[in-house]
């Protein structure tokens, strides 16, 4: 069955760096669309990230951008987000998410993802 875990969260000072892995495994096809997201306590859900793995878009959120990078490993299987400059509003719990019904530009965070992640804590002071 497929199964995304992430990993790479914790603590961070303000102005620091994380970098953030989503494994990806039972799931065999090569083109998808992926996101990630965040929510932090007593808010909505917040999609961050989305990228259509085999071709070159990405979209990003105006919140992350210039911040926040998209990168993958497709021999591992990992996706994983960048995140420099980190700010305390960055607290949250970060998901990644996958969907092949999106295709393209198509590949919003909007997208109703199919699979998620349990989601892993990043926390800045």
């Amino acid at each position: 069955h497929v199964q995304l875990v992430e990993s790479g969260g914790g603590s961070a000072q303000a102005g620091g760096s994380l970098r953030l892995s989503c494994t990806l495994s039972g799931f065999p096809y090569t083109t998808f669309c992926m996101g990630w997201f965040r929510q932090a306590p007593g808010k909505e859900r917040e999609g961050i990230v989305a990228s259509y793995i085999g071709g070159s878009y990405t979209y990003y959120a105006d919140s992350v951008k210039g911040r926040f990078t998209f990168s993958r490993d497709d021999t591992k299987k990992i996706l994983y987000l960048q995140m420099n400059s980190l700010k305390p509003e960055n607290t949250a719990m970060y998901y990644c998410a996958i969907d092949r019904r999106a295709v393209g530009t198509r590949c919003r965070p909007q997208v109703d993802f199919s699979y998620w992640g349990q989601g892993t804590q990043v926390t800045v002071s």
